[in-house]
């Protein structure tokens, strides 16, 4: 009887097993190539890598750093890599102007920037006969220091003009000589600029109110051919955004600004503290601020004078939808 028994339940779980099909891995190997500027923004990439967020999904990172947002959009409308790190400007630019078929995914921070001025400079207005140093001119940072200046009475191309040095390294040298009388910086940038003598006219934040500047980008039928892939990364960094906004991993998040960013001590914890302010550093699990986001497209109608000065609907350059599917299987 017992030989019976077993020779059924044999067969039977032959049958089912001829029914059931395991699920294909979750988490096959796969290489994203991530497009970056070097500052602290990418705290909670660094943080996913030094907790292995990434590697638990099977994601390898390739970090690749541009040196301005003119290349960066070029490469990632040819598909040089995967996913960009920017202001989400850049990828209204990239729909608007270049026609690329870009979508943003997910958010990031508020800027963290100052207007940062050479020591004779005391007020905006006396940025008249001057030059207004920028990374590209018709898009993101640039286009807040554009509407300052305007507010302050002064005229692009009239009152002073504009200066396309490129990205946050190349404008902080800037500020070192009499031709680069001004321009906007973020951590550790800005700390950087003040201790080679550059002085802060105050924060965009308060100069101009809240604004959605760092986020992910990239184009669209790459998202829709790899939903997964994209789903896993997003997952790994907001668990990295978690991980650098958490107080008590506070001294890590210190390390790896200090190594990656290569930076002192000092720089480091006030690059922290930054990163850490609500409104200006990084969103709670680097979400897409919508408000945020309508600043910086009615921004670009009155500065660019776009869309006939009337900002479109936000829907037409955002998807969220699998930033919503990783939060769900971030762990906390």
């Amino acid at each position: 009887m017992k030989k019976i028994l077993a020779l059924f339940a044999a067969v039977s779980m032959a049958g089912c097993a001829s029914l059931w099909q395991a699920p294909a891995p979750a988490n096959d190997p796969v290489t994203l190539r991530v497009n970056v500027f070097r500052g602290a923004s990418n705290l909670p990439i660094y943080m996913a890598q030094e907790k292995g967020f990434f590697t638990q999904r099977g994601v390898t990172l390739q970090m690749q750093f541009t040196p301005n947002s003119v290349e960066q959009r070029a490469g990632l409308a040819a598909g040089r890599f995967e996913i960009a790190h920017a202001a989400v400007d850049n990828a209204v630019a990239m729909i608007e102007g270049a026609k690329a078929d870009a979508v943003i995914v997910a958010g990031g921070d508020g800027g963290m920037n100052e207007l940062l001025v050479r020591q004779d400079i005391n007020k905006v207005s006396d940025l008249r006969g001057r030059t207004y140093v920028v990374d590209a001119p018709n898009t993101a940072y640039a286009l807040i220091g554009r509407k300052i200046l305007k507010d302050a009475g002064l005229k692009e191309g009239q009152d002073y003009k504009l200066d396309p040095l490129g990205g946050s390294e190349a404008r902080t040298k800037g500020l070192d000589t009499p031709a680069g009388a001004a321009t906007l910086l973020n951590p550790p940038w800005n700390f950087l600029a003040k201790e080679r003598g550059a002085k802060s006219l105050g924060r965009t934040v308060d100069l101009f109110g809240a604004y959605q500047a760092q986020g992910v980008f990239v184009m669209r039928p790459w998202m829709t051919q790899n939903g997964s892939a994209l789903e896993r990364y997003l997952s790994g960094y907001i668990e990295g955004c978690r991980a650098a906004l958490d107080p008590a991993q506070r001294e890590v998040a210190l390390r790896v600004l200090m190594r990656e960013l290569k930076v002192t001590q000092k720089v480091a914890e006030l690059t922290y503290a930054e990163l850490t302010t609500t409104g200006s550093g990084l969103a709670k699990d680097c979400a897409f601020d919508m408000p945020g986001f309508q600043n910086v497209l009615a921004l670009r109608a009155e500065i660019e004078g776009q869309w006939g000065g009337k900002a479109p609907d936000a829907a037409k350059f955002i998807d969220l939808n699998t930033y919503q599917r990783a939060l769900v299987h971030a762990r906390r």
